[in-house]
């Protein structure tokens, strides 16, 4: 039996990727770039880096400008994404906020924001991308989950919850939507050096001791993300659905 090594190709496909101004969600969208993936960047700020990396790959980019902490935005915003290139075949739903504060320091306004961005918004996204799917006769959808999806936190409570949340939502909707031909999964990064965990390493305490639960002995990088996203957004992984893939250099083995 030969193993098809173009099952890892992504030409001729459309992915939308939020959040892909920078960190993982750029990483994630070039990636897909460089595996022949045309490009619709979702979020509020301007892409002209990703823009330049993604071209370079050779694929064509579009910008949809908007801000994910809205949810009554999101179908609009999922009309303008499948308007770019006239479908989406792959939707990466990256885009996520993570405040850090003791749980007795946490605001209504800040649990809000993190609701809407990391889940409400998520949800309602995938719903309208996902009724596209349907139509076309399948697709991917990959949700960036987190080794907080099975774990406790420290001083990220609500983040914790979000993150529960999405772990959920990707095994609903991969049991409700296989019949469709659409995989829904997720990705559940560890402890990663990008913007999002800046606050976190500033505790210089903590940062030392979570580096040594770690058995690759460093924190990851977006770049750790790329392998991954392209093995579940191609067809190398049309029988993985509802499944939570761990990028963590062993943490949550440790």
């Amino acid at each position: 039996m030969d193993f098809p090594a173009a099952d890892f190709s992504l030409r001729d496909k459309i992915a939308l990727v939020t959040g892909a101004n920078k960190g993982l969600g750029q990483a994630m969208a070039v990636a897909l770039a460089q595996s022949g993936a045309d490009i619709v960047a979702l979020g509020r700020q301007e892409m002209t880096g990703t823009e330049e990396l993604v071209k370079e790959a050779g694929s064509s980019f579009a910008w949809v400008r908007g801000d994910l902490s809205s949810p009554k935005t999101v179908k609009d915003l999922a009309a303008q994404a499948i308007a770019a290139f006239g479908r989406i075949d792959i939707l990466v739903n990256n885009a996520g906020v993570t405040p850090v504060r003791p749980a007795e320091e946490y605001s209504e306004a800040d649990f809000d924001l993190v609701m809407d961005v990391n889940v409400k918004s998520l949800y309602f996204l995938s719903q309208e991308i996902g009724k596209a799917m349907i139509r076309q006769g399948g697709g991917k959808i990959i949700n960036v989950c987190s080794v907080q999806s099975m774990k406790g936190g420290n001083s990220v409570s609500v983040y914790v919850a979000s993150k529960h949340a999405v772990a959920g939502i990707t095994k609903a909707l991969a049991n409700e939507w296989a019949k469709y031909g659409i995989n829904v999964n997720g990705i559940a990064p560890g402890y990663m050096v990008t913007d999002n965990t800046a606050g976190l390493r500033q505790q210089r305490e903590l940062t030392a001791s979570l580096t040594q639960q770690i058995p690759m002995g460093r924190w990851g990088s977006p770049a750790d993300m790329m392998g991954p996203v392209v093995f579940l957004a191609s067809e190398a992984s049309r029988y993985v659905n509802g499944h939570l893939l761990v990028v963590d250099g062993g943490y949550l083995n440790n």
